[in-house]
């Protein structure tokens, strides 16, 4: 049975939802949906972009409505692209199918289209529409508008923690706080994300390897915030570097030979200027990182912790969305570690810190993730 949407609102919906499913395959290009309907909203055909280089969401859409997308509607998350890239402008198989008209759930900000390809749609004389369910389409194109607009990855924040909000206690136990289920959740966004960045106070106290498994789409190169290059040759970061590529990113105090060290077993050492970080004393510029990932075009990074690091990005207003696991236990002590440490705030905000958070139940454990308001 061919299926018939109740609302207009309801196929850009279904377009959004299809665009998710390009997450870690196709960035640094954005995630777009695209859904062709007829006149009483019956689908005719529907695609995404499935992978870096391939065809674009409204090439795979039409792709699969065929002859019936002659004047029909297309609802597109993204402005059709009117450039050569990987792929030929998508806005000249627009116009050569027919339609009668296109709906855009919000312009394109990369500068080679920029609404030159909502221009090129009104020239050909297609019915325009730009805007439907825009707030929650950009939602969607956050991590490219960011990366294409400020030449910035989209930072997002991970920890989990105890009822009472401990992520260790006392003695600094903290495995396992969540369950196998939200463990597993973990390993799937780390999977699509372009870099993990965690402290070097984490990582000799844990070892971790930082990796994805099973492997996800994308294989994320572990940062390491060392600003004296303490970073041992024989920790599990170190020595998986065939897995996945490490950067350790240390201050000017690093000792040359110290860098040398970490170089010679095939880590790549970025050395940034350093910034005072509350508690911790000095740490490697989280700005000059950043800045440095984005020359790189990563377009999603993960910042894991510890406590300090995470406390550091939040003093300085650079993550973008957070991921919080919460399980139902109580570890409580005065000397157990919270999530986040650095400054904070005076006081709680007057408004909740994210935008409509999603809220799922992972096996008992609480999942809250979404974008922070101070930089939405």
């Amino acid at each position: 049975m061919i299926p018939v949407f109740a609302s207009r609102e309801a196929v850009m919906r279904r377009a959004i939802e299809l665009a998710r499913q390009g997450a870690g395959f196709v960035e640094p290009n954005p995630l777009v949906g695209a859904v062709v309907v007829d006149d009483d909203l019956r689908l005719v055909g529907e695609g995404w972009h499935e992978r870096f280089g391939g065809p674009h969401a409204e090439v795979n859409a039409l792709a699969r409505a065929g002859v019936q997308a002659r004047g029909a509607t297309l609802f597109v998350t993204l402005e059709p692209c009117c450039h050569f890239g990987k792929t030929p402008p998508c806005v000249d198989a627009v116009i050569a199918a027919g339609l009668r008209k296109v709906v855009v759930g919000m312009p394109d900000p990369f500068a080679q289209v920029a609404g030159r390809g909502i221009q090129r749609l009104r020239d050909a004389h297609i019915e325009l529409e730009v805007g439907l369910l825009e707030t929650e389409v950009r939602r969607l194109a956050a991590p490219f508008c960011k990366l294409v607009e400020r030449n910035l990855p989209y930072v997002h924040a991970k920890w989990s923690m105890t009822l009472d909000g401990r992520i260790a206690s006392r003695t600094g136990a903290s495995k396992w706080i969540s369950n196998a289920a939200s463990r597993a959740q973990v390993h799937q966004l780390r999977g699509r994300m372009d870099a993990i960045l965690v402290g070097v106070g984490t990582v000799i106290a844990d070892d971790p390897f930082l990796t994805a498994r099973p492997p996800g789409p994308r294989i994320a190169t572990r940062v390491i915030f060392d600003s004296r290059a303490r970073l041992a040759v024989d920790s599990q970061l170190v020595q998986t570097i065939r897995q996945a590529p490490l950067l350790v990113a240390v201050g000017p105090q690093a000792a040359i030979d110290s860098i040398e060290r970490l170089r010679d077993k095939g880590a790549e050492v970025f050395q940034c200027g350093a910034e005072q970080a509350e508690p911790c004393g000095m740490r490697p510029s989280p700005s000059a990182v950043l800045a440095e990932l984005g020359r790189r075009q990563m377009t999603n990074v993960l910042v894991e912790g510890g406590a300090e690091l995470l406390g550091t990005f939040f003093d300085r207003q650079l993550v973008d969305e957070v991921h919080v696991f919460a399980a139902p236990k109580l570890l409580g002590g005065a000397a157990a570690l919270s999530p986040v440490s650095g400054i904070g705030h005076a006081a709680p905000n007057e408004l909740p810190d994210l935008i409509d958070p999603e809220i799922e139940l992972i096996d008992g454990d609480v999942y809250i993730h979404g974008p922070l308001r101070t930089n939405a």
